[in-house]
């Protein structure tokens, strides 16, 4: 028998703001643009690191590289802090036009920074920068992003319109990808070394001004009430329980995300299969996130954040021994990019209903810059780490399993921060009686 149609009183389900989708379209876009220009850096590390850091030793070169890649994920914490705050203060749409003419600018410097060769020692200070910038940017833009978004649309799809946020990463990371393939496709290996990267880069920035003249055409979602409370707004430490467990929940999140990308290396230097097929993965990772995203994100609204989050991180922890026990033994590329589709969709099922939980469970007025801290401090904490620690994993156990039993670990820990997050999803709380209504976390 079908349910009835939800009651959604106002007291309790306020109403979404008359904003039309192509705003939530907007944000989505321009999320999707400022990662773009955040990750591409990864694709071309050693193409950046010889024109910034060269040496005789190309690990040297490289590692100098990540580390300016790692750089980025330093600032982003204060982006979140200082943006965040930005945000709930003055407004969405103000913070994510600065957020975005920020990346802007940072990508520019990066894209036309002199060579080593050319300008000594100002080269690595400039790229050294400009990544601070990108980073700072990006904290900012995850918080003023993701609670436009949560507050644009209808109360019955914010899971669903959340789940954009993190396909638009998907989405980033496979156009990064796509956009180095193409151009390793048609240009020497001198010349991608020389410029080629800087094309990569430019591509991202030239599509800005295009992403501001969208952004300024955005209705605001931060009411003038909720900007005036928000000057003297009440401290973080209020919500301390979502918080936390939003922490957990994202750092659990971060570190399996950060093992999908170490795929491609997992499966050339440890399967011994060839570069195609492990590059091959790191597609079909993207693609399949991005369903899984949606699909996630839709049922969230239907059932409920807490089933979303729970049942599928209980069939993704059960998953992972059998799954890497078949692609131990087989080794070969069905069972790898088998493996990866599986293992990625029933993992990105969870993130709409991980986001919305987190910002539905904090008020407006401090909404951005909590959910930007909760969100860029454990990735800059584990981001830069868990290739590392997976890495050392491998070589100290001489065990191909290691990676599959270190992922069981940090799934349960995420696991249980989601058994703990209470349920915000408007299509719920409207069911039950209004004694526990009353006990909800406040909503948008």
């Amino acid at each position: 028998m079908a349910e009835p149609p939800l009651n959604l009183d106002q007291a309790d389900v306020p109403a979404a703001p008359p904003i039309p989708r192509r705003a939530i379209a907007a944000a989505t876009i321009g999320n999707a643009l400022e990662f773009y220009d955040f990750m591409t850096f990864a694709f071309f590390a050693i193409q950046i690191g010889h024109t910034f850091f060269p040496s005789g030793d190309p690990f040297v070169s490289l590692m100098s590289s990540l580390a300016t890649f790692g750089a980025g994920f330093i600032t982003r914490p204060l982006g979140a802090h200082i943006l965040g705050g930005y945000a709930d203060r003055v407004g969405r749409k103000p913070a994510m036009l600065l957020s975005m003419t920020l990346m802007g600018l940072a990508i520019t410097l990066l894209a036309l920074t002199p060579s080593y060769a050319r300008i000594g020692l100002a080269a690595p200070i400039l790229a050294i920068s400009a990544r601070l910038l990108q980073g700072f940017a990006l904290g900012g833009e995850i918080g003023s992003a993701s609670s436009y978004m949560i507050e644009a649309a209808a109360p019955l799809r914010r899971g669903f319109t959340i789940s954009l946020q993190s396909a638009s990463q998907s989405v980033a990371a496979a156009l990064g990808s796509f956009v180095g393939l193409a151009l390793s496709a048609v240009m020497t290996p001198a010349s991608l070394e020389s410029y080629g990267w800087r094309i990569a880069l430019l591509l991202g920035a030239s599509v800005v001004p295009f992403g501001l003249m969208i952004r300024r055409t955005l209705p605001e979602t931060l009411g003038k009430a909720i900007a005036e409370h928000a000057a003297a707004p009440e401290p973080l430490t209020a919500y301390a329980r979502p918080l936390v467990l939003g922490f957990v929940m994202i750092g659990s999140g971060t570190i399996v995300g950060y093992i999908f990308q170490y795929m491609a290396t997992y499966g050339q230097a440890t399967l011994k299969l060839s570069p195609g097929v492990s590059f091959a993965a790191e597609s079909v990772n993207n693609g399949v996130a991005v369903i899984a995203a949606i699909v996630g994100g839709l049922a969230c609204d239907r059932y409920g954040r807490r089933p979303v989050m729970i049942l599928p991180r209980i069939v993704f922890a059960a998953a992972i021994i059998p799954v890497f026990l078949w692609l131990t033994h087989a080794r070969d590329a069905t069972s790898f990019l088998s493996a990866n589709a599986i293992l990625s969709f029933v993992d990105g099922l969870v993130y709409g209903a991980v986001y919305a939980s987190i910002i539905e469970s904090v008020p407006p007025h401090i909404r951005s810059r909590a959910f930007a801290l909760v969100y860029s401090v454990p990735v800059a904490v584990f981001g830069g780490s868990t290739q590392l620690v997976v890495t050392w994993l491998l070589h100290a156990t001489g065990s191909a399993m290691s990676i599959a039993w270190y992922l069981v670990g940090v799934a349960l820990i995420g696991l249980v921060a989601m058994m703990l997050m209470p349920e915000t999803a408007p299509a719920i709380l409207a069911r039950r009686p209004r004694s526990v209504k009353q006990e909800a976390p406040p909503r948008v």
